[in-house]
């Protein structure tokens, strides 16, 4: 007997770009790209905010690799003094010990593309006041509605609309 699929055809992004995301890994020396795509789980929140991972170098002798870590010049220090603890988890990732030695080059916060990266997230977009009579519009048009839940999102899809609506220009 054969399995009905659920997925109607669709695939997940993470299955449409593996294969590039591995070629473009090893191209830099990971062979595990685990250390790429999840470098906040493996070092932590902290380390992942003041660096990133940008090559891999294996020696001659293959007794374990050279990982470089790009940072912040001001950050380089603290880095610096956890080098080991940095290394011992990037190999805990590995599942051995892949990572000989941590070489730490310091970048400013503008210059070569590499150098453009942002270690933390970006920060939000505060929003703009609302206009009180759009405000106002929305609630007469989620009134009649007897749930709580849905006439808060019925009124945030009418400011959405309203205000849509109201920036817009006529002809376009």
């Amino acid at each position: 007997m054969r399995r009905a699929t659920t997925t109607k055809g669709f695939k997940r992004t993470s299955t449409l770009l593996r294969d590039r995301i591995r070629s473009a890994g090893e191209s830099r020396g990971f062979a595990v790209t685990r250390v790429l795509t999840h470098w906040a789980e493996i070092v932590g929140e902290d380390m992942a905010r003041i660096c990133r991972p940008v090559d891999v170098k294996y020696g001659r002798q293959g007794f374990g690799a050279t990982l470089t870590v790009l940072t912040t010049g001001a950050q380089a220090p603290m880095l610096e003094m956890q080098k080991e603890t940095l290394r011992n988890r990037v190999n805990a990732a590995y599942g051995f010990y892949a990572i000989a030695h941590l070489r730490i080059t310091q970048t400013a916060a503008v210059g070569f593309a590499d150098g453009q990266a942002q270690f933390s997230p970006p920060k939000k977009a505060t929003e703009a006041p609302k206009d009180p009579a759009v405000l106002k519009e929305a609630a007469e048009v989620s009134a009649p509605v007897d749930d709580d839940d849905l006439r808060r999102a019925l009124a945030r899809l009418a400011e959405n609309v309203l205000t849509k609506n109201k920036n817009s220009k006529k002809g376009f």
